[in-house]
């Protein structure tokens, strides 16, 4: 069986830009938001603590995750193009922007949101980091054979086994040194980290014209 292309179409490289983009204003408000919340541990705070109503720039914070979320969900789309016509790629797009939902609720119902006997925030935040993580371990599967993603299919791989395994020792309590804050952000750690490099490398490849290869050679 052939191997798949290096070429993308243009649409593949402006998902990658939003996965970068999304990430980094996330990262940035993130950072700011901690700077400005009085006495935040890394270790000791959930990330989400930041979007609640005790921190002082909650809104920077909640609109930061909202839009990260609006950029997986739009970026999942339009970088299927940039993916074999695999089950395996399917479903992990379809992770993804489920994910990316997940994080606009995240913004939407912030922590200590009344909705569902308060349960709410909890249960988009699940929604997130399950979504994410599954979905990078179905995008590796669907990388296979493909060389557009040549060097890229064990690192996703790992970082979606990353998020997975954090995940179930934070719903376990098992902190392991690390405390709630610091375990949630290994969650999420390898994913932001993953957008960035599959995005910068999904902007570096050369792109394709649907148009002109579809046109017949002349003679």
């Amino acid at each position: 069986m052939a191997k798949l292309g290096p070429l993308v179409h243009r649409a593949a490289r402006r998902g990658g830009a939003l996965f970068v983009l999304g990430s980094l204003q996330f990262i940035f408000a993130m950072a700011i938001v901690q700077a400005k919340y009085p006495g935040y541990s890394l270790s000791a705070n959930y990330i989400s603590d930041l979007g609640s109503a005790s921190s002082p720039w909650a809104w920077l914070f909640n609109d930061s995750i909202r839009l990260l979320g609006l950029f997986a969900l739009l970026g999942a789309f339009w970088v299927r193009t940039a993916f074999p016509p695999k089950t395996s790629a399917r479903v992990g797009l379809l992770l993804l922007g489920i994910a990316g939902l997940g994080a606009i609720g995240v913004g939407s119902f912030p922590e200590g949101s009344p909705q569902l006997g308060g349960n709410i925030h909890g249960v988009v935040s699940l929604v997130t980091f399950l979504g994410s993580g599954f979905a990078l371990l179905a995008l590796a599967l669907g990388m296979l054979r493909d060389t557009r993603w040549d060097g890229f299919r064990a690192y996703t791989f790992l970082s979606g086994l990353v998020t997975v395994i954090a995940l179930g020792l934070f719903v376990g309590n098992a902190f392991v040194g690390l405390g709630p804050g610091g375990m949630e952000r290994l969650i999420v750690a390898p994913i932001l980290l993953w957008a960035l490099v599959a995005g910068t490398h999904l902007l570096r490849l050369p792109v394709y014209s649907p148009v002109s290869i579809s046109q017949p050679l002349a003679v």
